[in-house]
């Protein structure tokens, strides 16, 4: 199979970028709002600037979810932050690769010439995801706003039933397929069942995620990266919550699975958390770069869509990265660092014996030989969706953000970003910098 190679017409670059803590979820609206966690993290990035806010030509957020007051978050955020009344901005929904489709979108308007100076990013409030009415109910509320007279309103109320009251959690249904009924969980024990991938490795994956997690905040990996944010009541949250530093496989090995009871072997342990959280980027042409003195922290090079069955799409990252890998002429050795989303544990090792097996490259990935192995001391190295969360508008731009800083602190040259998307889609993103040594 021919991979067309894809190119932006012009130069596109990562000039820098901040996002808020990832918050978890505790059974409540958690403390800020989308617009509240998206402005946050684009306001301390904005003050590192040395141009003003109304230099950005334009604002794009990727979001899945906001709540009913916060219609086109881009344009909240824009008018907040102070862009100005004549800065255009939009939202973009592309499920967990929101995020990575704002900065797609923002680099192909810049690539196109129509702008120079794009705040790009993306945020999910989960935990203030609505909780809704049925159907029955809402044309129960619909009737009895339409009734003129006592008659017909007390003939309304001897139609109530318990049932009507029922809430429909929209966060559950965004996680499930409408189209094969299947929730993403489920969709990570076929692929799981599918390679051969035990509840063991799925814990061990899990365990080395949060230890790789508590090591980086020890160490001070995210200072520059994580903004802080007070809540209205003068709470400061500094880091991401998820963490758990005592994770075993002891303590593992004892939660139940939640998808396929009793017999499945996806457990919470093991999948991605229920997160509150935002990651901004500025990305700029090198005309804004010349003409503001911006820095440049990578070069957006390509980035790549994929499609494939949505009972299967935890493997959309191996659809996504191979064609960018063989367009490019690259081997698997000459990308420096990886970030693949961990939607699940059992997801992203079975994108990696997927680049790896012979059958699947072939007879899926249009490829003569397998892809080979993406060495685990170069992938996810400071955590990711299981340690941290997964906010799922937000995840798209954060790896990419964290893949650029780890290719500046480690001096290295090349990274790929990715996810697998709700729906069967994968998506993929090559950044590059040159290295100074």
């Amino acid at each position: 199979m021919a991979f067309r190679k894809f190119e932006y017409k012009r130069p596109v670059y990562i000039v820098d970028g901040t996002r808020t803590p990832f918050l978890k979820a505790r059974n409540k609206p958690g403390p800020f709002k989308h617009a509240d966690l998206a402005i946050q993290s684009a306001r301390d990035l904005l003050n590192r600037m040395p141009f003003e806010p109304d230099a950005i030509d334009e604002v794009v957020y990727g979001s899945t979810m906001p709540a009913s007051d916060e219609a086109n978050i881009s344009r909240i955020v824009a008018l907040r932050l102070g862009c100005g009344d004549d800065v255009p901005a939009f939202t973009v929904h592309r499920n967990c690769a929101s995020g990575m489709q704002s900065l797609d979108s923002a680099a192909q308007s810049i690539a196109e010439g129509r702008r120079e100076l794009v705040l790009a990013g993306g945020v999910e409030a989960m935990s203030r995801a609505p909780v809704m009415l049925s159907d029955p109910m809402v044309e129960w509320l619909g009737a009895w706003s339409a009734a003129r007279d006592l008659p017909t309103r007390l003939k309304l109320l001897g139609k109530l039933r318990p049932g009507l009251f029922k809430p429909v959690i929209a966060l559950l249904n965004g996680l499930r397929d409408p189209v094969v009924g299947l929730s993403m969980g489920q969709t990570a024990e076929q692929i799981a069942w599918r390679f051969g991938i035990t509840r063991e490795q799925m814990d061990a994956y899990a365990v080395q995620s949060h230890q790789r997690l508590h090591e980086a905040q020890q160490s001070g990996v995210f200072e520059g990266e994580i903004v802080p944010m007070f809540d209205d009541r003068g709470k400061l949250y500094e880091f991401d919550e998820g963490v758990r530093p005592d994770s075993s496989l002891e303590k593992l090995a004892k939660l139940k699975p939640v998808f396929d009871k009793p017999f499945g072997q996806v457990t919470a342990g093991n999948s991605s958390q229920i997160t509150d959280g935002a990651a901004s980027l500025i990305l700029a042409s090198e005309k804004a770069i010349k003409e503001h003195d911006l820095p440049v922290l990578a070069k957006l090079t390509t980035t790549q869509w994929a499609a494939l069955r949505p009972d299967e799409m935890g493997l959309g990252p191996a659809h996504a990265i191979a064609p960018i890998l063989r367009s490019r002429r690259l081997k698997i050795e000459s990308i420096d660092y990886w970030e693949i989303n961990e939607a699940f544990a059992a997801q992203v090792l079975a994108v990696l014996r997927a680049l790896e097996d012979k059958d699947y490259c072939r007879e899926h990935l249009g490829l003569k030989t397998p892809l080979g192995r993406i060495p685990m001391e170069r992938l996810n190295v400071h955590g990711g969706g299981i340690s941290l969360g997964h906010p799922v508008g937000a995840s798209g731009a954060r790896i990419v953000l964290h893949l650029a800083r780890q290719l500046e602190r480690s001096d290295s040259r090349r990274g790929i970003a990715s996810l697998c998307i709700g729906g069967g889609q994968g998506g993929a993103v090559l950044i590059e910098r040159e290295a100074q040594s």
